[in-house]
């Protein structure tokens, strides 16, 4: 597992350059975290991101994400109630940035199949205010796949392999201003390793292809997953 994780940081550093392009492969730094409230159906949970085009430093997203999350009794679903505020930066030596508040209302349904397949799947409706443009919705759908490796379940000290893959659909193309986009927003495929520090921590380092209409983009992803 060492050289696997010194081959992984050599190539990361190999694709880290000063003069970012479109097509440099990126990375984006991510803590997820999830509370209940005790015995309550009710918890709270969100995220930070820190995306950049290139390795670091240059800005593509800073996210900042919060919901409340509610538990129907005798499922296993978790829906949430949340806000995210964007800040965008351009790609480059700009320093131009531009922000967006996001309201956005969760399903995430988990499912077992067999011993070790661990899927879920997350529908996500988005009511978007991006700055200069006229008020937008947007529908995601993504399903992901965790598959322990080295032990039974998602256990302490359990190796996985985590999959994904989540759509994107624009809820309108009027965008304000004689502009449109196209219903299809974006498509995200996923790819990583990763490892279950305790019952409340776990780390996954992975690669993502972001696909645009147009235009395609990979990015490297730092993930810390933490349940208080």
């Amino acid at each position: 597992m060492k050289k696997i994780i010194t081959l992984l940081v050599l190539v990361f550093s190999l694709s880290a350059s000063s003069q970012t392009t479109e097509n440099d492969t990126g990375a984006w730094y991510m803590y997820f975290y999830d509370y209940q409230f005790n015995e309550s159906q009710w918890g709270v949970q969100g995220d930070l991101q820190y995306r950049n085009w290139n390795f670091i430093g240059d800005l593509e997203q800073l996210l900042l994400r919060s919901g409340i999350t509610y538990r129907p009794k005798e499922t296993n679903v978790k829906l949430t109630l949340g806000y995210g505020n964007i800040t965008s930066g351009t790609i480059g030596d700009s320093n131009d940035t531009s922000t967006e508040s996001r309201i956005y209302q969760e399903a995430f349904l988990p499912q077992k199949i067999g011993k070790r397949l661990l899927f879920a799947h997350r529908f996500r409706y988005e009511q978007r205010f991006v700055e200069n443009q006229d008020f937008r919705t947007r529908y995601r759908y993504n399903l992901f796949l965790n598959v322990p490796l080295n032990k039974p379940a998602m256990e302490k000290d359990a190796f996985h392999l985590a999959l994904y893959n989540e759509l994107f659909i624009n809820g309108q193309t009027d965008i304000g201003d004689n502009r449109e986009v196209q219903l299809f927003d974006r498509n995200r495929t996923y790819l990583g390793l990763g490892y279950v520090i305790s019952s409340k921590i776990r780390v996954q380092l992975g690669w993502m292809n972001q696909k645009l209409a147009g235009r395609a983009k990979a990015q490297w992803q730092f993930s810390l997953h933490h349940k208080f």
